[in-house]
């Protein structure tokens, strides 16, 4: 999955030729889930620009936005991140298998700036 890896330009040829966006990896992520959790921007953004569901859950129940939080930093390409998705659709309410929503586990990590855009986010 180049999308998972940050490999623009390979994922630009496989968009290109029939990319199915609904394959998955191991976990039962769609590429947008590990693009999320390693805060590659351009990738979570052209994922997203493809068609590839924000509120895919995985096996471990995580959406890209609970990965974002959950493995990122809450710096700011991570910060980007959580508002490309949720500019996308992303639902903030969707629990994960411990039953946390994103603000939960936003709080629970100390990303206060996450909480921020998280609470503002019409």
């Amino acid at each position: 999955m180049p999308g998972a890896e940050g490999l623009d330009e390979i994922l630009e040829m496989t968009l290109r030729n029939g990319a199915d966006l609904r394959s998955v990896n191991r976990y039962r992520g769609t590429a947008l889930i590990p693009a999320s959790e390693h805060g590659y921007l351009a990738t979570v953004r052209r994922l997203i620009e493809a068609g590839v569901d924000v509120n895919h859950i995985n096996t471990p129940r995580w959406t890209a936005l609970h990965e974002a939080i959950v493995y990122g930093d809450g710096s700011e390409r991570y910060r980007q991140v959580v508002t490309a998705l949720l500019d996308a659709g992303a639902d903030p309410s969707i629990r994960d298998g411990a039953g946390r929503t994103a603000l939960d586990n936003a709080q629970r990590r100390g990303q206060t700036a996450i909480v921020s855009i998280l609470r503002g986010h019409p």
